[in-house]
């Protein structure tokens, strides 16, 4: 299995970043996905997840509204569309599949004037 997040950098509040995560190693369009975050100096948190036919999607309280989690079965790649950006959605974002121990190397989002 492997898990490659790309996408982030350096934004202003307000702003906005897609994330992206190639997978590759198992049968992508049969899993779950999901994405997650850990802010500087605090844990790993579940953000969103999305049913393996991308018709059902679920996302933490703090980011509904302002960030869209989407997937593209044909190429194997998980999305995180982020808007209306706030200094604390800072944090390494990680694609994941939920139940199973792989993690990528995760991409750093940081949300600063």
């Amino acid at each position: 299995v492997q898990l490659v997040e790309s996408g982030g950098g350096l934004v202003q509040p307000g702003g906005s970043l897609t994330l992206s995560c190639a997978a590759s190693g198992f049968t992508f369009s049969r899993y779950t996905m999901s994405w997650y975050r850990q802010p500087p100096g605090k844990g790993r948190e579940l953000v969103a997840s999305i049913g393996s036919t991308g018709a059902s999607t679920n996302y933490v309280d703090k980011v509904k509204g302002r960030f869209t989690i989407s997937r593209d079965n044909a190429k194997n790649t998980v999305y995180l569309q982020m808007n209306s950006l706030k200094p604390e959605d800072t944090a390494v974002y990680y694609c994941h599949i939920p139940g199973q121990n792989d993690w990528g190397q995760g991409t750093q989002v940081t949300v600063s004037s």
